[in-house]
């Protein structure tokens, strides 16, 4: 399928607020930028990055009551932190509102905030981007990450989830399963890798 990069991008501008918009060219940059780098669809890459915040504006209780709508399945963890459910809804936004069809794409959208196991190389791109693009404040950790996501995916991802849950923990905040999955499985990977 043909995607057309600036239809998508005036569409974003027009729905979400401008500094988010702003994130989210630097997040369809950074993955243009990886998929170079690690030879992956340039093009795909930058739809799962101009779209992954697509739901991004909505209140907790706006998000919960679209997702409903929408028969979008709602964990405990997302119930008690709604935000995270805008993976979800962006991706059936992508798929209903912007025609985005490839599964992979999709599911980059619903896994770039929490991450998961055996994360496809989309996956994996479109999580380091969002974490590490440009406009994001430096945060301890941050330039380490951003020069091993050029270097080494795998271990950019083990770094990102280890420090995002030291962070979750540090606010006492409630972990979703899918990111502590996920940190556990690539801690496996990089273990044996070494």
């Amino acid at each position: 399928m043909k995607y057309d990069l600036l239809e998508l991008q005036d569409a974003m501008r027009k729905v979400l607020k401008p500094n988010r918009y702003v994130h989210s060219l630097g997040v369809q940059y950074t993955c243009a930028s990886l998929a170079m780098c690690h030879g992956y669809d340039v093009v795909k890459a930058q739809v799962a990055g101009i779209l992954h915040d697509a739901a991004k504006g909505y209140s907790d209780d706006e998000l919960l009551r679209r997702c409903k709508k929408h028969e979008i399945s709602i964990s405990n963890v997302e119930r008690e932190q709604p935000y995270l459910l805008h993976g979800k809804l962006g991706a059936y936004y992508a798929k209903s509102k912007y025609g985005v069809e490839d599964e992979e794409i999709l599911q980059a959208i619903i896994f770039h905030t929490t991450g998961k196991p055996e994360m496809t190389e989309l996956e994996k791109i479109l999580f380091l981007s969002d974490y590490m693009e440009p406009s994001r404040k430096m945060i301890p950790g941050l330039e380490e990450i951003r020069k091993l996501a050029f270097t080494n995916l795998d271990l950019a991802i083990y770094t990102t989830l280890h420090n995002t849950l030291n962070y979750l923990k540090s606010k006492a905040q409630t972990i979703d399963n899918t990111t502590s999955e996920a940190y556990e499985y690539y801690k496996g990977v990089i273990n044996n890798k070494r």
